[in-house]
């Protein structure tokens, strides 16, 4: 019986593996991750910043909520569109979502009437 124990004890243990190399899909995932998701994110935020800080009177812009309008006031935090004529919403200035090409406020009213008819 003492034949079984010597061979236990003959035997050596795996290596332990090297740490930098275990740690290495972390790091790819996390590389991947930033690339992927974060930095695309931080440049759509810093464009969206620019652009809220453009804005002046008369620009036609797009509302997260989806109002079509143009500027006709602004403060410091917050936005009076013209929705439709003497109709004027406040927005906050960071509800804003895109600029509209100069016109484009005007022309939708304009196919609102066209359908009434």
């Amino acid at each position: 019986m003492n034949f079984f124990i010597s061979d236990a004890w003959a035997q050596t243990g795996g290596g332990g593996g090297g740490g930098l190399l275990s740690m290495a899909p972390l790091v790819i995932i996390f590389v991947l991750f930033y690339f992927l998701l974060i930095r695309p994110q931080q440049k759509k935020a810093k464009q969206h910043k620019e652009m809220i800080a453009a804005m002046k009177k008369g620009d036609d812009v797009v509302t997260n909520g989806g109002l079509l309008g143009t500027i006709v006031d602004l403060d410091e935090n917050f936005a009076s569109l013209e929705v439709a004529r003497d109709m004027i919403v406040r927005v906050q200035r960071h509800a804003v979502a895109q600029m509209m090409p100069k016109g484009t406020a005007a022309d939708s009213g304009a196919g609102i009437k066209q359908l009434k008819e």
